[in-house]
């Protein structure tokens, strides 16, 4: 049974959605499942643009034979050779043994990697700027290196105005049955998985992101659609879009607003970070947000820290240590180059209270453009009545800091 939408006359979205996966890429959770995103253009030439994960190879060739009507396929381009994406091509091919692959260099060189196994005649390898008349179809090419493979690319068709993107403007979240983003509340129930999939996926890679969409501004007035390899295509609002890229690709916050993470043993550091949570919200700071890193996936973490402009790091000492989970929420932070944040560290130990001073130490040492607070709430063992006055000041500089 075929499972087909029109982007617009003669483009159809032939991909598939995927529940059954709890994890993509064995270690992002994705409960509201995922899609994997394949396209296909009639005209004098069909063209398939990119294929699909495995899983959804069944899916996606029923959606294309039922699409092709029996007309032969004559062109394939893959801009991303990551198998959620190309790991059915052999599949298609076995079916459309005619069809040209149209890549790059580095996209071939990836894909013999892979076990791939192309015939040289079948290979059209294209340049950034090169043109292929596919009938009344004319791609271009984009190249995008670390965005967030080597070989990454978008295409662009100048004569329907669609912008394959590949995995740039792609977001976690099945789509079960809607395409476009204003099918849906956006802000409501997408914003969140968009940032969450930008950041963990290709947020280390911000200054490649700003490459890419300098060298795609002169085409964005042509742009009708713009057409990911997961998530939403989008046929309007792309300064909304494009204006949340730019935040999360300058690691800019979204919103002034605190989250605190706390990591606690035995409650009494999560003690102190309610106690702040409910001093600042009594100040009237806004968009507070309370996590345990001990039992929240580290994806959302981080999607939390692209979006918030301040954060508190509540954390027991281990070993005198860091304790573990805040230590490699920490180390993810550096490995996805989180940077223009306000910090603040609440401390707790029972003998030998360590934890704030190395973290302030790998926020100061490991990390970019940090500002870490002077206040420091330092905790043994449990908070005391008497400290409130210190939440309370800790609480105040935050609120101060918001100002700026």
């Amino acid at each position: 049974m075929h499972i087909v939408r029109e982007v617009t006359e003669g483009l159809y979205w032939i991909g598939a959605n995927d529940h059954r996966l709890t994890l993509f890429e064995n270690i992002h959770p994705i409960p509201e499942g995922v899609s994997y995103n394949s396209y296909i253009a009639l005209g004098e030439k069909t063209i398939l643009f990119d294929t699909v994960d495995w899983d959804a190879c069944r899916q996606m060739l029923e959606n294309l034979k039922y699409v092709l009507d029996g007309r032969d396929l004559d062109y394939i381009v893959i801009n991303h050779w990551e198998p959620d994406h190309a790991a059915s091509l052999q599949e298609v091919l076995i079916e459309y043994p005619n069809a040209k692959i149209i890549g790059n260099l580095k996209g071939f060189q990836l894909a013999e990697q892979f076990g791939f196994h192309i015939d040289e005649e079948k290979k059209i390898i294209v340049n950034e700027g090169d043109v292929i008349d596919a009938g009344n179809h004319q791609l271009t090419f984009l190249f995008m290196p670390m965005v967030h493979w080597p070989e990454a690319m978008v295409t662009f068709d100048l004569s329907n105005g669609a912008l394959f993107t590949a995995d740039a403007f792609g977001s976690f979240k099945a789509l079960d049955g809607k395409l476009f983003n204003d099918e849906v509340d956006y802000d409501r129930d997408w914003l969140d998985e968009n940032r969450r999939y930008l950041t963990n996926i290709v947020g280390k890679y911000g200054p490649h992101i700003r490459k890419i969409l300098k060298k795609a501004a002169p085409l964005l007035d042509q742009v009708k659609f713009i057409c990911p390899l997961h998530g939403l295509v989008w046929r309007n609002n792309f300064s909304y879009l494009l204006e949340k890229y730019e935040l999360w690709a300058n690691y800019e916050p979204e919103q002034k607003g605190v989250m605190i993470c706390y990591a606690s043993m035995y409650g009494n550091t999560e003690q102190a970070a309610q106690a702040l949570a409910a001093k600042l919200c009594d100040l009237g700071v806004p968009n507070v947000s309370v996590f345990d890193v001990s039992n929240t996936h580290v994806s959302y973490l981080i999607a939390e820290v692209f979006k918030k402009s301040h954060v508190v790091l509540a954390s027991c000492t281990y070993n005198l240590g860091i304790f573990p989970v805040m230590k490699n929420f920490l180390e993810d932070m550096k490995a996805l180059n989180v940077q223009n944040r306000t910090f603040a560290i609440i401390e707790n130990g029972s003998w030998a209270i360590r934890s704030g001073d190395l973290i302030s130490q790998f926020l100061d040492e490991q990390m970019k453009t940090i500002t870490v607070l002077n206040d420091r709430v330092t905790i043994a063992s449990h908070l005391k009545e008497g400290q409130n006055e210190e939440i309370e000041d800790l609480a105040l500089e935050i609120k101060e800091s918001m100002r700026g």
